[in-house]
C-alpha cells in the first residue's frame, strides 16, 4: 500500500499573467484527485450540472450557478452531466482587499449561489475567454487584468446582493468578521483564543463575539474551531500523518487533548475518522 503524500497543492499552473480559463465541458474526460490551490477558482455553471467536493461538503451546481473555491480549499470534481460553463482560475492578486473580505467572510457558508440565465457574468466570462485565446495584440495583457477585476468583483457584488437582507455592509461589525475570518485562516496553528484575536483587533472579547454573531449567527470561538477541525479533517482524509503528528501540525503538542478537542466538536475521535468508510 503505498503511503498517501501530504495534500497536493496546484500552484504556479496559471498563465503568466495569472488567470487562465476552461471550459467547463472537460469534466466529462478529465479527473483530478483531492487537492489545493494556491488561487481561486470559480465554477461557473451555465447549463447541466457538475458535483464536487468541497472541504467534505458535497455541492452540485444546476444551471445557472456558480460557486467560488478559495486559495487552501480542498476539493475535486465528482461527477458532472452535459455541463457547460466556466472554470475560471484568478490569481489573488486580482481581488482587490474589499473583494476579498467579502470571499473570507462567507468562507465555508454560502460560496454557492444561483444566477438568472440573463446574467452578465456570462457574457463578460465568455469574452475574456475569447481574449485570453486570441493572438497577440496591444494592450491585450491590460485588457485581459481590467476584464478579470471586473468579474470578480461583479461576483462579490453578487454575493453581497444575495445577502444584504440579513447584514448590514456598511457597518464596523461586517469589517471586523472579514479581518476576523482572514486573521484566523493565517493564525489558527499558533492562536486558539477569541482573545488573542480580539488583541489583534484592537477590540475587546465581548465586542468580537457580538460582531462575529452579528455578521454570522455564530459565536468567535465557533470559527476558530472550525478552522482547526477542517485542517484536521483535511490531514487525516489525505494523508498518512500519524495522529501526534496530525495534533503537531495544527500546534498541539498534547496529543491527548487535541483527540479530545477533536472528538468534542466532531463526536467521533481522529482515529475513527481516519477509518471510517466514505
Amino acid at each position: 500500500m503505498n503511503p498517501k503524500p501530504k495534500i497536493l497543492l496546484h500552484k504556479d499552473e496559471l498563465k503568466s499573467i495569472g488567470i487562465d480559463i476552461k471550459s467547463l465541458s472537460l469534466l466529462t474526460d478529465v479527473t483530478h484527485p483531492a487537492h489545493r490551490d494556491d488561487h481561486f477558482m470559480f465554477i461557473i455553471q451555465a447549463k447541466g450540472t457538475s458535483t464536487w467536493e468541497l472541504d467534505f461538503n458535497t455541492i452540485t451546481l444546476e444551471p445557472n450557478s456558480l460557486c467560488y473555491v478559495a486559495p487552501g480549499q480542498v476539493h475535486r470534481n465528482i461527477s458532472s452531466e452535459k455541463p457547460e460553463g466556466w472554470l475560471f482560475f484568478v490569481d489573488p492578486s486580482f481581488a482587490l482587499q474589499q473583494y476579498r473580505e467579502v470571499f473570507d467572510t462567507f468562507l465555508n457558508s454560502n460560496q454557492y449561489l444561483l444566477l438568472d440565465k440573463n446574467e452578465d457574468l456570462f457574457e463578460l466570462v465568455a469574452m475574456l475567454q475569447k481574449w485570453l485565446e486570441s493572438g497577440e495584440a496591444l494592450l491585450k495583457a491590460q485588457m485581459l487584468t481590467s476584464l478579470t477585476k471586473t468579474i470578480v468583483g461583479w461576483i462579490a457584488q453578487k454575493i453581497l446582493t444575495t445577502n444584504e437582507k440579513r447584514i448590514d455592509f456598511e457597518g464596523s461589525k461586517y469589517v471586523i468578521t472579514a479581518k476576523f475570518k482572514q486573521l484566523i485562516q493565517q493564525k489558527f496553528r499558533e492562536y486558539k483564543q477569541v482573545k488573542e484575536y480580539a488583541d489583534f483587533l484592537n477590540i475587546t472579547p465581548l465586542y468580537l463575539n457580538e460582531a462575529i454573531k452579528k455578521i454570522t449567527g455564530f459565536a468567535a470561538s465557533y470559527w476558530i474551531h472550525q478552522e482547526i477541525i477542517l485542517e484536521a479533517k483535511r490531514l487525516l482524509q489525505y494523508t498518512d500523518l500519524n495522529i501526534t503528528a496530525v495534533a503537531y501540525e495544527l500546534g498541539y503538542d498534547d496529543y491527548a487533548y487535541f483527540s479530545r478537542f477533536f472528538k468534542k466538536n466532531t463526536g467521533t475521535t481522529p482515529l475513527h475518522f481516519r477509518n471510517r468508510k466514505p
